[in-house]
C-alpha cells in the first residue's frame, strides 16, 4: 500500500500520524484489523454478480435481445436497492447523534466517484458489445485478463505490494483463464460476421483493461479521503458510481432510440414479454450486487483481492453455463478450475503467513512507557 503525506493508508482508510509512541501502537493495530463479516458478505455479493451477471446478460441476447445499450444500462440501473442499507445506516447514525458532515461523503469523493462512474458506464458498453458478438466462453476468457491488468495498475496507482504467493496466484489464475480458450468451441455465434466477431473480441479485451483500472482507482479514492472511510461512505461511493454510469448508458439509449424499442423487443422476445422484463430486472439487481461487493472487498482488503476473487469465479461461471445453456465441459475447463482454485488458495495462504508474521513481530515489540 502507499503512504500519503499526512497519514498512512491501509485498506482504504487514512489514519492520522501518531503524536506519541503509545498512539502509534494503537494506530498500527487498527490498520491491520479486518472486518471479516463485511468482507465475507462482500465476497458473496461478488460471487453472485460474477456468476449470475453474464448468464443473465447472455440470456437477453440468446432469445432476441439485440441492443447493447440496454444491457449496458442493466449493469448499473439496480442502484435503488442501495438506498435500503443506506437509509438503515442513516437512521442508526441519527439515533447515535452522528453529525451530518460525518455521515455523508466529502465533495472530493463525490467528484471521484462521478468520474469513475462515467468510466464504468463506458466499460459496461464495451463489455455488452463483446458479449453480443462473441460466445460466452470466449468473452469470459478475455474478460478474465482483467486480473493481469489490475495487477499492473495496482502496482503503479496504489503501490500494491506483491509477495511470492500473490504473484503465484496471479500467474496460476491467468494461466487457468488462458487454458479455457484452448480446444473450446470458439466459433462465432450464428448471424455474426467476421468483422463483428473481431470487434467483439477486441472490445471485450479493452473492457477487461478498463475494469482493471477502475478498481485501483476506487482504492486510491478511499486513500484520498480526509476523514476515515466507513461502510456508509462506501455505499454512497458505489451509489454515485452507479448513478453516473447509468446516466452514461441512458444517454446512449436515448441517442440510439432504445427506449422506444423496448416494448417492441419485449413483444418479440423468445421467452415472452413478461420474462423479458424479469431478465432485465434480475440482471440489474445481480450486477449491482457484484459492484457493491467489489467496493466492499476493496474497502476491507484491496483491489488485487477483488480481481483474484473474480478470476477464481470464472470457471464456476463456466460450470453454471454448462448447466444453464448445456455447454460442453471439457478437460481444459476442469484443469482451469483446479488452477484457479489453487491460485486462490495460494493468495490466502500468503495473507495468512504475512498476518502471522506481523502479529509475532508486534508481540516481540516492547510496550512503550509514557514519560
Amino acid at each position: 500500500m502507499s503512504t500519503d503525506e499526512g497519514g498512512d493508508v491501509e485498506q482504504g482508510i487514512k489514519t492520522p500520524r501518531p503524536v506519541n509512541q503509545n498512539q502509534e501502537t494503537t494506530t498500527t493495530t487498527t490498520k491491520k484489523s479486518t472486518n471479516w463479516p463485511l468482507l465475507l458478505l462482500s465476497c458473496t455479493f461478488v460471487a453472485i454478480g460474477v456468476i449470475g451477471g453474464p448468464l443473465l446478460s447472455r440470456l437477453y441476447f440468446l432469445h432476441g435481445g439485440n441492443h447493447q445499450w440496454i444491457t449496458s444500462c442493466m449493469e448499473t440501473a439496480g442502484f435503488p436497492i442501495l438506498f435500503i442499507p443506506l437509509v438503515s445506516l442513516f437512521l442508526q447514525s441519527r439515533s447515535q447523534r452522528v453529525p451530518f458532515s460525518e455521515f455523508f461523503m466529502e465533495p472530493k469523493l463525490f467528484i471521484l466517484s462521478a468520474l469513475i462512474g462515467l468510466l464504468l458506464g463506458l466499460d459496461n458498453f464495451l463489455y455488452s458489445i463483446g458479449l453480443s458478438y462473441t460466445p460466452v466462453s470466449t468473452s469470459s476468457i478475455l474478460f478474465a485478463t482483467q486480473l493481469a491488468f489490475l495487477a499492473v495498475f495496482s502496482f503503479f496507482i496504489v503501490r500494491q505490494k506483491f509477495t511470492a504467493y500473490s504473484i503465484n496466484s496471479v500467474f496460476l489464475m491467468t494461466l487457468g483463464s488462458v487454458l479455457l480458450g484452448l480446444r473450446t468451441d470458439g466459433d462465432r455465434p450464428a448471424g455474426v460476421s467476421n468483422g463483428q466477431y473481431l470487434l467483439g473480441f477486441f472490445l471485450t479485451l479493452v473492457s477487461a483493461a478498463v475494469l482493471g483500472l477502475i478498481w485501483p482507482l476506487v482504492e486510491l479514492s478511499y486513500s484520498k479521503a480526509k476523514r476515515p472511510v466507513n461502510y456508509s461512505i462506501v455505499l454512497q461511493f458505489q451509489l454515485n458510481i452507479a448513478i453516473f454510469a447509468t446516466i452514461f448508458s441512458a444517454t446512449g439509449m436515448y441517442v440510439n432510440n432504445d427506449f422506444q424499442a423496448i416494448s417492441k423487443e419485449a413483444s418479440e422476445y423468445g421467452l415472452g414479454s413478461n420474462m423479458y422484463y424479469i431478465v432485465l430486472a434480475a440482471g440489474a439487481i445481480v450486477w449491482q450486487l457484484s459492484f457493491l461487493g467489489g467496493v466492499g472487498v476493496v474497502f476491507c482488503a484491496n483491489s488485487l483481492l477483488n480481481g483474484i476473487l473474480s478470476a477464481v469465479l470464472l470457471p464456476i461461471t463456466e460450470v453454471a453455463a454448462v448447466i444453464a445453456y448445456q455447454e460442453n465441459f471439457n478437460g481444459e475447463k476442469a484443469l482451469a478450475l483446479v488452477l484457479c482454485l489453487w491460485g486462490f488458495t495460494s493468495y490466502f495462504y500468503g495473507e495468512y503467513k504475512m498476518n502471522k508474521k506481523l502479529k509475532n513481530a508486534a508481540a516481540k515489540e516492547p510496550v512503550p512507557v509514557l514519560q
